[in-house]
């Protein structure tokens, strides 16, 4: 599913259930990835393993060996030297895309169930000019829920930002428009990242909804 809305170049792996590696296999975690997770919950260890397994395919897909992907600042992965990537996860289902950096100098992916959002949660996540579009995107699209949506489009623009930036960037920073056909926009409203002379203050992504969630990615042309 997610690899509908990546371009060419882009690599992903799925999982739609956990996944174990074997204890001497190739795809186990590294030692500074267990430590990571050293008092975590089952569920947490569960996910965090699966999610990297999927990362370990995706890099194998490009011709690139296994390396450890350790969560730091924010959660945020440094990935191998020549890489961009993005983890994702939500309950049931886990991804990993990654592209060489002329591919993309900056890509994040988001997957979140296809419910609406708790109470409240709207109002901290977006600005007045996008809570007021959703309305008309109910309209045109009945099967997705729209203020999920919303916050998922937001989980990839930061996690495009935030390798390239190193500051943070809060919901309201930036501006999502979409098009019922499956792109949107975010305006930053702060300036934007720079990447090979040119500064990017607007990201394009795409977004599809199936099997119950909803996908949003944003990839961030490379310099190749």
């Amino acid at each position: 599913m997610i690899e509908a809305i990546l371009p060419e170049g882009v690599a992903c792996s799925t999982s739609f259930e956990e996944l174990t590696p074997a204890p001497d296999g190739p795809d186990r975690l590294f030692p500074a990835e267990s430590a990571a997770i050293v008092r975590a919950s089952a569920g947490r260890r569960a996910e965090f393993t699966t999610v990297r397994l999927c990362a370990r395919r995706a890099l194998a897909s490009l011709g690139l060996p296994p390396a450890p992907l350790v969560p730091g600042r924010r959660g945020l992965i440094t990935w191998p030297g020549g890489v961009s990537g993005s983890m994702t996860h939500c309950a049931g289902f886990r991804a990993a895309a990654v592209a060489r950096t002329e591919v993309a100098a900056s890509l994040g992916i988001d997957a979140e169930p296809n419910l609406p959002l708790p109470a409240g949660v709207l109002a901290a996540v977006s600005r007045p000019r996008e809570a007021a579009a959703l309305a008309g995107l109910a309209r045109r699209r009945p099967d997705v829920h729209g203020d999920r949506l919303l916050l998922s489009a937001k989980e990839p623009v930061f996690k495009t930002w935030y390798p390239l930036t190193g500051r943070e960037l809060e919901f309201e920073e930036a501006e999502v428009e979409f098009d019922p056909a499956g792109g949107f926009s975010a305006r930053l409203l702060v300036p934007g990242p720079v990447v090979a002379g040119r500064r990017h203050d607007t990201f394009s992504g795409r977004w599809t909804v199936g099997r119950g969630f909803v996908l949003t990615a944003i990839t961030l042309p490379g310099v190749g």
